[in-house]
């Protein structure tokens, strides 16, 4: 079999004293990027989030570098032992157990420590499992127009999950959040009995694995589907859909008038009345006209 050549690869600048925050596979190996494995064999050591989890990795790949463990719980003291070996002009990466570092996962106080202290931080792009479920969601999305919320893990501190479950309630947008299988169950009907009877949810379980399943479903039909046990097994990625718009709905004139002002320093009346239409849904004439209005009232203050 012959091989297509990689050459431009090693083509790629390689700055040293800087950290490479890598993306690993969420479940499939064979999800790893050239790149990433491009930079891996090239750094002189790893942080992982768990060194143990991370070796096999390493192993399948056939990668043999120093790593050290850089987690929630050591997070700054990592960072400064990361910043004492790029200050000696040594290239670290960083990867998390799985996906793109820093999404529910450790690496932004890495990152931000590395930055202070006035080194390069450098995203090698992957797999995430958000930008998965999204690109298999259809109608859960569609209606959106690409729009989302992230809530990373759902919460089970009951004020949290209380103001969570209201995020996703009022929001327009597509809420998506992560979920374990030991409280899969518990979530799932807490949705179904608070979510309009036909809203639509994308279940994602087991992302990238052998036993991948993806379910559209409505959120009355939620308790039917959690009773067969089979689907209450492995790590679930949740999207529900927006709240539908209600043409009765409509911003009063203060609202749209603080938010005119705020953007009149920044934006013309077009790309302002573009903004009102599409984030407070009302039509581009009558933002047009508030845009207007307040763009005449602050050039006369």
């Amino acid at each position: 079999m012959e091989f297509a050549s990689f050459d431009f690869l090693k083509q790629q600048d390689l700055p040293s004293g800087a950290l490479y925050m890598v993306a690993t596979p969420i479940g499939n190996m064979g999800d790893i990027t050239l790149r990433a494995l491009h930079i891996l064999n090239s750094v002189d050591g790893i942080a992982c989030e768990d060194t143990r989890h991370s070796a096999a990795l390493l192993r399948q790949f056939g990668i043999h570098k120093k790593c050290i463990a850089l987690h929630d719980h050591n997070e700054l003291s990592g960072a400064q032992t990361v910043i004492q070996h790029l200050s000696n002009q040594e290239r670290w990466a960083y990867i998390s157990d799985a996906g793109t570092p820093g999404i529910s996962d450790p690496g932004a106080r890495l990152v931000e420590q590395v930055q202070n202290a006035g080194y390069r931080v450098i995203p090698v792009p992957g797999v995430s499992s958000v930008s998965c479920a999204i690109s298999a969601s259809g109608s859960v999305m569609l209606n959106s127009e690409g729009r989302f919320q992230f809530l990373g893990f759902w919460p089970h501190k009951t004020k949290d999950r209380e103001g969570c479950l209201q995020d996703i309630i009022n929001s327009k947008k597509v809420s998506i959040f992560f979920e374990s299988p030991h409280h899969i169950r518990e979530t799932l009907l807490l949705l179904a009995n608070s979510l309009e009877k036909d809203r639509p949810l994308l279940i994602c379980r087991e992302l990238t694995k052998k036993f991948e399943q993806l379910v559209s479903i409505q959120a009355q039909e939620l308790p039917e589907w959690l009773e067969d046990a089979e689907h209450l097994k492995g790590e679930f990625v949740i999207l529900v859909a927006g709240r539908k718009g209600n043409t009765d709905e409509a911003p009063d004139m203060d609202s749209l008038n603080r938010w005119a002002r705020a953007l009149t320093p920044y934006l013309g009346s077009k790309e302002i009345a573009t903004v009102l239409s599409q984030t407070l849904g009302i039509n581009k004439k009558e933002a047009y006209q508030v845009a207007l209005d307040v763009k005449v009232d602050e050039q006369e203050k």
